[in-house]
């Protein structure tokens, strides 16, 4: 195994203060407000993070992978390495399938609202699964920034990252943020609800914009709901009652960037 300089090091031990500050990351979702940097699991995410031409302080990597020429490269987009056994790896994890390659990447902290960027608000989501889903839809069809109220799952979770695919390090992330730090916001908020009389298709979208999505059982609160200048149907011929919130967001988004091609907006 490679010992070059100093910034490669073996760890062996669960007792290592590298290790138990992994240990808090994965273990708590807001860990990472706490101790300023965020766990980035997986090859893809870590490939995600380096494209962007980002540099991480640490790369966490299995003797395995170490090995392999393509992933001892992806870890040296990281200042220092820990090569660590395949075990230990396993018990950081959250995954079934231990990574076989992590980053330990800088938190700024939440950044401030753009006023003018295309936007995606959303209003105290839980499931963590749908806020990196969303992420990953917002970026993909060209909204910029994701403000996310207070209440909302934490955007640097381990398994927000996981959903969002690497689509974090193309977003302005906003999050721990007051209903009323929307007033800041010079784009017009829309919304959906399955009682409004407009479908989405028959409405002529501003752009910018910011879509907002509210809770998964709850909806959009009333008063956030009160400040939005449209509020617009998804036609569901199917018949079901409603879209997961993830689903109703991409559709939003696309039609969004349908009718910006449309206008060559």
């Amino acid at each position: 195994m490679e010992r070059s300089a100093l910034l490669i090091k073996a760890i062996r031990s669960r007792d290592n203060p590298l290790w138990q500050r992994l240990r808090k990351l994965n273990a708590d979702p807001g860990a990472y407000r706490k101790l300023g940097v965020v766990w980035v699991e997986g090859e893809h995410l870590c490939e995600a993070f380096a494209q962007r031409g980002l540099a991480a302080p640490q790369a966490v990597i299995t003797e395995a992978a170490w090995e392999l020429p393509a992933l001892r490269q992806l870890a040296r987009h990281a200042a220092a390495v820990a090569v660590v056994p395949q075990a230990l790896m396993a018990t950081l994890s959250g995954l079934e399938s231990a990574p076989a390659i992590g980053f330990v990447v800088p938190w700024a902290g939440a950044d401030e609202l753009r006023p003018a960027a295309p936007s995606v608000v959303l209003d105290r989501l839980q499931d963590a699964g749908n806020v990196g889903t969303i992420l990953r839809s917002a970026a993909a069809f060209g909204f910029t920034q994701v403000i996310a109220i207070k209440g909302t799952a934490a955007l640097w979770s381990p398994k927000v990252l996981r959903a969002g695919m690497g689509a974090h390090f193309g977003l302005h992330l906003v999050e721990g943020v007051s209903e009323d730090a929307l007033a800041a916001l010079n784009v017009p908020l829309l919304a959906t609800s399955s009682h409004a009389a407009q479908a989405l298709h028959q409405a002529a979208l501003p752009w910018p914009c910011a879509w907002v999505m509210g809770h998964e059982g709850q909806g959009v609160s009333p008063a956030l709901m009160s400040r939005c200048t449209q509020t617009l149907r998804i036609p569901q011929p199917g018949g079901e009652e409603s879209l997961n919130v993830a689903a109703a967001l991409a559709v939003c988004c696309y039609e969004s960037a349908r009718q910006r091609a449309t206008l060559g907006i």
